[in-house]
């Protein structure tokens, strides 16, 4: 029996035409985390991934690296580091690349909000 890694759906591309197609970004009930919902073009040859959320004075307070990824469909949880009370606006930048990151192949970013505490 064979088990797909891939979806069967949608043929593995090249990666000189890998993008990212999707980038989500929940924050979690804590406010000092983050569900990051990324998902990039089927591949055959494995790409990296680096993501860095700032904040509105774009100052880095969270960052993840993915190397060689074997997925096209992934899920991370980020620590926004360094704020003693996380409310406010946050931009998530993720850029998708093989060998060099300058340029990166693809970049998506995207704007989310923490709230502040309900009193």
């Amino acid at each position: 029996m064979e088990i797909p890694i891939f979806p069967s759906d949608r043929p593995l591309q090249p990666k000189d035409r890998i993008r990212i197609e999707d980038l989500e970004v929940t924050p979690y009930r804590d406010r000092f985390r983050v569900h990051i919902h990324i998902q990039v073009t089927p591949f055959r040859e494995r790409p990296n991934l680096l993501l860095v959320a700032r904040d509105e004075n774009n100052r880095i307070v969270s960052e993840l690296n993915i190397i060689e990824t074997m997925h096209h469909d992934m899920e991370f949880t980020m620590h926004l580091r360094g704020v003693a009370d996380p409310a406010g606006e946050y931009m998530l930048a993720a850029d998708l690349f093989y060998e060099t990151r300058n340029p990166p192949q693809d970049r998506r970013e995207v704007r989310f909000e923490i709230p502040a505490v309900a009193q």
